[in-house]
């Protein structure tokens, strides 16, 4: 590491300096998210602590976007101040994200061919979610066939968990005591929904889940959609995601949708359960 006060090198593989436009003549770059993550890149093995000029100097930026740039990561936990020191460090908080990518791509390996024979049984889109903080992040979708339910969730995408009938799936098989500390952690409004649903409104839904095993709601994303939603429950009986069953609302009554999707789904869920147990994720419920 070269001595405090001097300026390390660049290396080679450093990119340029933001432009205008991308290379492309791309205007859709958020340049100022482009300069944060060129400062996370700076660290590495031969550059663990450093001061700001050697971090400005290895991200090819200036002294004063440097210190903005550090002043922000700091306050959002990616990068340490050394105490009593002018050097920064890359904090744990970083690993997390690498941690959860992992994680879930492993769960959507292990879900997928449940899902896919679940939508073989029932000529019906699947997708399974899982809590991420206070919303459903939607890991898997597997669609039958090219047809399309005029609602745009993908993977990835991440809906309010009381806003929705996957979430309200999970909810329901949690403690008492996370569901309030759900009820006032920060949300993302990255998904309208067509019927907006209330925190204060949601237990007799959640007793109801409870009581069925089983969500069966008319969606609130989109309209003219039914949604069956399964839990995916660890070996104490919690839900560590859910599975949904999606179909247009005039293609059947409650009822043929139940009988056609119900105990296709439940298996789905199971399995998912036990590969998750067989690979040292979770205990399964019986």
């Amino acid at each position: 590491m070269p001595a405090s006060g001097q300026t390390p090198q660049l290396p080679k593989s450093t990119p340029p300096p933001c432009r205008s436009q991308d290379a492309d003549g791309s205007r859709n770059t958020v340049h100022s998210l482009a300069k944060g993550f060129r400062i996370l890149e700076a660290f590495g093995p031969d550059h663990d602590e450093m001061t700001l000029s050697e971090i400005a100097a290895l991200a090819g930026l200036d002294p004063g976007t440097t210190h903005r740039m550090l002043k922000t990561l700091v306050e959002l936990g990616y990068i340490d101040r050394i105490p009593d020191s002018r050097r920064f460090r890359l904090s744990l908080k970083v690993l997390d994200l690498g941690f959860h990518a992992i994680a879930h791509r492993e769960l959507r390996s292990l879900a997928r061919p449940a899902l896919r024979t679940l939508v073989n049984d029932t000529s019906e889109a699947a997708s399974l979610g899982v809590l991420s903080g206070a919303e459903v992040l939607y890991i898997e979708r597997v669609r039958a066939g090219v047809t399309r339910l005029g609602v745009d969730i993908r993977i990835g995408t991440t809906v309010p968990v009381h806003q929705s009938i996957i979430g309200h799936c999970i909810l329901a098989f949690l403690p008492e005591a996370e569901l309030t500390t759900l009820a006032i952690l920060p949300q993302r409004q990255t998904f309208v929904t067509r019927r907006p649903i209330e925190w204060a409104d949601i237990g007799p839904s959640l007793a109801e889940i409870r009581r069925m095993g089983y969500a069966l709601r008319d969606s609130t994303l989109s309209d003219g959609l039914r949604i069956l939603a399964v839990p995916v429950r660890d070996a104490d009986g919690l839900a560590i995601g859910a599975i949904s069953v999606a179909a247009p609302v005039g293609r059947s009554t409650e009822d043929e949708f139940l009988n056609l999707a119900l105990a296709p789904a439940q298996v789905a869920a199971r399995n998912i359960a036990r590969a998750m147990e067989a690979s040292g994720s979770i205990g399964v419920s019986p």
